[in-house]
């Protein structure tokens, strides 16, 4: 941050509050599992990894459905 680029000092402090608004609850972190600080602070990152998780396994029982499937479909006898 360059503080000369800025007309003074309440819009420097607005961009800095902005940016601590933005890495504490809109950027995620791949040091904290990909949740942002907030979620860790206040608590939802059980909640976030449980759901992610069980996506994750959804996803993976569908593919298997689906190429278990193709493959049935596509044997030439």
């Amino acid at each position: 941050m360059n503080p000369l680029a800025y007309t003074g000092l309440d819009e420097l402090r607005r961009t800095v509050q902005d940016f601590i608004e933005y890495y504490n609850h809109r950027r995620y972190h791949e040091a904290i599992s990909n949740v942002t600080p907030a979620d860790v602070y206040c608590g939802p990152r059980e909640e976030i990894l449980r759901r992610r998780a069980e996506q994750k396994q959804r996803t993976i029982e569908q593919r298997l459905r689906y190429w278990a499937a193709g493959t049935k479909n596509s044997q030439v006898k």
